[in-house]
């Protein structure tokens, strides 16, 4: 190592890495950021749920700890030797990438909820500190391969483009791979233990090389063993990770063959085992009402349910109307193994489950054959965009026979501006409308659950009214004038301008 000086301050000038080594060392510490901002997201949607609040905290932070590393590792490589520091960083950040897993199940065990302190709090724990370590590497590393200003476009094109494959390669192996067959918490924790042993064995190289200067401190290893540990001990809130989803299913105390299953923060479903007709959610009892006016009791329907959850509603039609044919989209592969495990699910010519997206479901779907389509597909508290645009509404449309009706369950809180624009939105493609709700929510003063419907023909609402009475539910019905107050001049829904998690009111 020796120094020069440039504009008045030492410059440091040191050996350079093997050209293997550096482009790995770049290419590992890239990747494990990305393996970070993916895995973190699901690392904290137990807590805070998955909405685009949450995608955005998690990648704004992911970006502002790369900008933070990058440009403090390159000053810093200016005036301390690089090959003192990469090691260490290496261990570092990957000790901390191991520690984010208790880190944030023992923050998201005292902080939860959607609102956005909680959101901001749990993604900062998740990237920030371990990204910022590891983003400062591919700088020192670059500082290191300089060896005179004639290649110095080339140095760092080169090793530009390997952190960024690295990048590349850990988005597409954690998605498409990694995630669809082991935990997050073994990707992090693996991810972390990978990247400090690295940093360990590179660190006994540089210090072998530099006749017994430098190293990784002690301190640093102790940190990772210690994370690993503490990472085996932290509650978390899953029964079992699906693809999408931090999933359980919990038996209800007060029924002996009733089941709950919860997907991350909410109660998505509710299952007797024994009796299929028994609906404990109110909304669920709405969308029964409106399935029982369509044709004479018992006969049976065609029906699409787009999002699955526990099946609760195709299982009803299949007790009350045999014969019924039930297509059930649910994007989840993982909720149709919890369903067919834990909550009973036998599939059959009659009730076929096809796992894909709602919307890829709906295209799918011939034309014109369908008595009933049911919306209840959530990404945490709100519908996916994709399916609340008129492009998706038309869809349904398509799918429904000429005296066909759309039920869709929504959530909202006052003043209720995602419901509103949903409600324009239906108008836009079906003649009639009808909203389905509790008396406080029709007046704009409460939120929750509220089922639109939709039909070309006339929507029979005193039998519906009638309907949900026997199903014990205290709702009322809104169309004409009063719907079209309470819809007002709300924005219609298209794939190109859909603001859902815009318009929705933050819940509870």
């Amino acid at each position: 190592m020796a120094a020069t000086v440039h504009d008045g301050r030492p410059e440091v000038v040191s050996r350079p890495l093997p050209g293997w080594v550096a482009a790995g060392v770049t290419f590992l510490s890239s990747g494990a950021v990305l393996v970070m901002e993916i895995v973190g997201l699901r690392l904290i949607a137990p807590y805070v749920g998955v909405t685009l609040q949450t995608s955005t905290a998690v990648i704004g932070f992911a970006l502002a700890a790369i900008a933070l590393g990058a440009w403090t590792g390159g000053a810093v490589a200016d005036r301390v030797d690089p090959r003192r520091l990469i090691a260490p960083l290496m261990v570092a950040g990957g000790a901390l990438v191991v520690a984010v897993l208790p880190l944030v199940r023992f923050t998201g065990s005292l902080v939860s909820g959607a609102d956005a302190g909680a959101v901001l709090l749990l993604a900062a724990v998740a990237v920030v500190v371990p990204a910022a370590l590891l983003s400062a590497v591919p700088p020192m590393v670059v500082k290191l391969q300089l060896g005179s200003l004639a290649e110095t476009g080339a140095v760092v094109g080169r090793l530009s483009g390997i952190g960024t494959l690295g990048a590349i390669a850990a988005t597409f192996v954690t998605g498409f791979l990694l995630i669809a067959v082991l935990p997050s918490s073994v990707i992090l924790v693996g991810t972390g233990l990978v990247t400090a042993a690295v940093g360990v064995v590179l660190g006994l190289v540089l210090r072998r090389d530099s006749g017994g200067r430098g190293g990784v401190p002690v301190a640093l290893v102790v940190l990772a063993v210690v994370g690993a540990g503490l990472a085996a001990v932290a509650p978390t809130p899953c029964e079992e990770e699906t693809a999408y989803h931090c999933a359980r299913v919990e038996a209800d105390p007060e029924r002996e063959t009733g089941r709950v299953l919860r997907l991350d923060t909410l109660r998505h479903s509710y299952v007797d085992l024994a009796d299929p007709t028994y609906l404990e959610f109110e909304y669920v009892r709405a969308i029964a009402a409106v399935s029982d006016t369509l044709r004479p009791d018992g006969e049976p329907l065609s029906a699409l349910h787009i999002g699955g959850g526990g099946l609760t509603l195709p299982r009803y039609l299949a007790e009350v109307r045999p014969g019924t044919t039930s297509r059930v989209v649910e994007v989840d592969p993982g909720v149709v193994r919890i369903d067919r495990e834990q909550l009973g699910l036998e599939t059959s010519d009659r009730l076929q489950v096809t796992v894909a997206d709602g919307r890829v479901g709906l295209a799918q779907e011939a034309a014109g054959e369908r008595d009933l389509v049911v919306g209840d597909a959530f990404g945490g508290l709100a519908v996916p965009w994709q399916l609340t645009t008129r492009e998706a509404v038309a869809l349904v449309d398509r799918a429904l026979a000429d005296d066909g009706v759309y039920a869709v369950n929504l959530i909202d809180n006052p003043p209720l501006a995602f419901v509103r624009a949903e409600l324009a939105t239906l108008r836009e493609v079906f003649p009639h409308v009808a909203l389905l709700a509790r008396a406080p929510v029709l007046a704009g003063e409460d939120g929750g659950n509220v089922v639109a419907v939709a039909s070309r023909s006339p929507i029979p609402v005193d039998e519906i009214a009638e309907r949900m009475s026997d199903h014990r539910l205290p709702w009322r019905v809104a169309q004409g004038a009063d719907l079209d107050e309470f819809v007002g001049d709300a924005d219609v829904l298209t794939d190109d301008h859909a603001p859902v998690d815009q318009l929705l009111t933050p819940y509870g």
